[in-house]
């Protein structure tokens, strides 16, 4: 089983909707998809990330589309303010590391950046709800790894139009990579493509292989014509 996550194209985040720069990179990544066999697609509820599906729904014919609540992006803040700049994990991570904190610790939620963000709860949702998603397919957690218990191989591909900072929470968890340590080392640019490879063997217990990470060849290539 592969999934393919692609990030929304440059947004107007006041009005939850693609830019004309954001339609553009929308249309050139739904081309690049076309050279998947992509047999469900999903999308965030989220306009953005609705837009950049259409665009691919529009390139290939096709009219369905299935909205993955869960995959919504996630917040950073309080309660009573949410984005607010002081709790944002991928700049705040930086300050961590200057001070030489392990970002790979496990009691991250306890670092002041994390404690009482709505980052770690919309983390920690995307956590659960991924695993019981997964399960669907036929892939049961089972502790670090993800147990095959499906009778025939799965070799079907599935697209996920979402975010930057769902597919990291998604990622963290199915990779057991701590969230901080990956907001650090990873970032995903706009229409950026993530596929990971679930092992098809009926019975293995396995990680997903990451075929690969933040692609935007699409982009580039029409940078240069």
């Amino acid at each position: 089983m592969r999934l393919i996550f692609i990030r929304h194209g440059e947004p107007n985040y006041e009005k939850d909707c693609l830019t004309e720069l954001g339609h553009i990179q929308a249309k050139l990544v739904a081309q690049r998809l076309l050279q998947e066999d992509i047999k469900t697609i999903y999308s965030s509820p989220l306009g953005r990330a609705r837009q950049t599906a259409q665009a691919y729904l529009d390139a290939c014919g096709r009219t369905d589309v299935h909205i993955l609540d869960f995959m919504k992006e996630i917040r950073f803040g309080t309660e009573e303010v949410l984005y607010d700049e002081r709790f944002n994990p991928w700049t705040g991570v930086n300050k961590l590391i200057e001070q030489g904190i392990n970002l790979q610790d496990p009691e991250w939620r306890e670092f002041p950046l994390f404690k009482n963000n709505t980052a770690t709860v919309d983390v920690d949702l995307i956590a659960a709800q991924s695993d019981k998603w997964l399960s669907s397919f036929g892939y049961e957690k089972d502790g670090l790894y993800y147990l095959n218990k499906n009778t025939e191989e799965n070799n079907d591909t599935y697209a996920i139009f979402c975010h930057g900072g769902s597919t990291t929470a998604f990622l963290s968890r199915v990779l057991n990579i701590p969230f901080p340590h990956l907001c650090a080392s990873f970032h995903l640019k706009h229409t950026g493509i993530v596929i990971l490879r679930f092992d098809t063997t009926p019975g293995i217990r396995s990680i997903p292989l990451v075929e690969l990470a933040g692609d935007i060849l699409h982009i580039k290539e029409h940078k240069s014509e």
